[in-house]
């Protein structure tokens, strides 16, 4: 029973946006066909981040398929401060390039387009995104999620590099101050 009652409260937290609708025809003896092709992206806003395409006679068809698959694919970005990125990330996919920019906070979500419902869907309040190459917005996701399986937490690359966490951490809190320092001194 309490199964039962996890799996839907996971479900009711579960962010959903329709980012593409499109009315694709096959071409038969006797005319054309038409059917619904739809892109969800999904999210908990807490990491957790999936996109699914799907297909149907009906426009709500097209969709739950699409909702389905989105849930299944569902992938954790590890987030810094729950807010942002901890790194910057190029990701690429046919023609498509999303460069992806963590961002300090109140900087908000500088993405259009599918992206937006990306990050939107994710929780990521604090993030700038250039696309790249085409508008097609089925290439421009896959390519952003090609740039989240580059993305490494503090965590995976001390335990990568054999060393401490504060280390790592404490290395990018160096550059930060570095760089504002050049900042006000240029000033």
């Amino acid at each position: 029973m309490s199964a039962e009652k996890n799996h839907s409260t996971e479900q009711s937290d579960i962010i959903e946006r329709l980012v593409s609708i499109r009315r694709v025809a096959k071409v038969v003896k006797g005319g054309r066909r038409f059917s619904f092709s739809s892109l969800v992206i999904v999210g908990d806003a807490k990491g957790r981040v999936g996109y699914g395409t799907g297909g149907g006679v009906e426009v709500m068809e097209a969709k739950k398929k699409a909702n389905d698959s989105a849930k299944k694919s569902m992938v954790r970005i590890p987030l810094r401060e729950g807010r942002t990125l901890h790194h910057d990330v190029v990701g690429h996919f046919g023609s498509a390039k999303v460069i992806v920019r963590s961002a300090p906070a109140g900087t908000g979500i500088i993405a259009g387009g599918a992206l937006r419902a990306v990050f939107e869907c994710l929780g990521i309040s604090d993030v700038v995104v250039k696309s790249v190459g085409t508008s097609n917005p089925h290439n421009m996701v896959k390519a952003c999620f090609d740039a989240f399986e580059k993305i490494n937490s503090p965590r995976q690359v001390a335990d990568k590099r054999g060393k401490k966490i504060g280390d790592i951490i404490g290395r990018r809190e160096a550059n930060t101050k570095d760089i504002e320092n050049d900042k006000q001194e240029d000033n």
